[in-house]
């Protein structure tokens, strides 16, 4: 049998009163005023601390025990290498207190897409949708229903509804103070043709950053197609900004899958990295310190990400879709500087 926790050891790992752990653990935290968000952090730390569990063994009921279950996530794609590495982060955070956690792409055909999110209802406790999974039609169903649901990387503007997202903002700040401190004046943003409207808002914070720093002698936009397999990255798409009269001398890539191919048709053209051309990357990909010329990005906090996103979950689920508060969680990336941009980290 295992180790009694008492309310006394939540307090004290938290930091808080023993009174206040017992309001909370016994449903009265909202007779008392106590905040929601400290409601959270108790349950959470109680369940991580095996409270529930002692009290299953024993035969108790706590009052405020969370109900079990299974929590989905649909995401756009598999290929997304953002997915890959907040999936371990996610599954150790639900694991941690109780949910278990599963994966699910979207189904391409929309009406098919709609009907499967719409009856994944009936397995899952909560759901949630990544990206351009979330849409605007598959939200509003599921909230009409008061069902618990948290959008990762995707604001919605009409609606009421929980969002934890990267401070894109910030990051556009980071990067472009960061490449206009190393001398860096005419660049050169490349997006996916296949990520055009998830692109837009990027595109917008880094159009409006780069015109806040007036340090830039131009700022030119390209989009590029995504090569498939066996195929090379499309070098005219890009060949005219790195020629007078324009010469770009940085390329900033939006989406991560991009910067292998654009890597590796810049090395067949003998354009040196960075000599010739500074690359950088808004986003963290998969063996981005591995390659001859490591690569200076963004990198989202994926652990305070899933935390955030497992504990908003639990507490909608808790509060079966109906908790008073909805949260809108900015969270700023880390820059991470490699040699691929002319600077060295220290």
């Amino acid at each position: 049998m295992g180790k009694k926790i008492k309310n006394k050891d939540i307090a004290a790992r938290l930091g808080l009163s023993g009174t206040l752990v017992s309001l909370v653990l016994n449903n009265k935290a909202d007779q008392h005023g106590i905040k929601k968000e400290t409601q959270e952090r108790v349950l959470a730390v109680a369940r991580q601390m095996g409270y529930f569990s002692a009290a299953a063994e024993k035969g108790e009921t706590v009052p405020a025990e969370e109900k079990p279950g299974i929590i989905g996530m649909i995401v756009p794609s598999m290929n997304d290498p953002f997915i890959y590495e907040i999936t371990p982060y996610l599954q150790k955070a639900f694991s941690s207190i109780g949910l278990g956690f599963s994966v699910f792409t979207r189904d391409p055909d929309d009406m098919r897409f709609n009907r499967l999110t719409t009856s994944l209802k009936k397995f899952f406790s909560g759901m949630i949708l990544v990206g351009n999974a979330a849409e605007d039609s598959v939200v509003r169903a599921l909230s009409r229903d008061s069902y618990p649901i948290v959008l990762l990387e995707k604001r919605m503007k009409r609606m009421r509804v929980n969002t934890v997202c990267t401070d894109r903002m910030a990051g556009a700040s980071l990067m472009t103070e960061h490449l206009t401190s190393l001398g860096l004046r005419n660049l050169l943003i490349v997006s996916g043709e296949d990520t055009a409207s998830y692109d837009k808002e990027m595109l917008d914070e880094l159009k409006a950053a780069t015109k806040k720093s007036k340090n830039y002698d131009s700022v030119h936009f390209t989009v590029a197609q995504l090569p498939k397999a066996g195929e090379k990255f499309d070098f005219g798409s890009i060949e005219n900004f790195l020629r007078p009269p324009h010469r770009s001398d940085a390329i900033m890539v939006i989406n991560s899958p991009l910067v292998f191919p654009l890597y590796q048709v810049l090395q067949e053209k003998n354009i040196r990295i960075p000599q010739d051309v500074a690359l950088v990357s808004m986003e963290d990909g998969i063996g981005f310190d591995l390659i001859g010329t490591p690569v200076t990005r963004l990198r989202r906090p994926l652990s305070a990400i899933s935390l955030k996103v497992a504990n908003i979950v639990w507490s909608e689920v808790k509060n079966q879709g109906r908790s008073k508060y909805k949260r809108q969680v900015n969270m700023s990336p880390e820059l991470i500087i490699r040699s691929s941009c002319g600077s060295y980290a220290k």
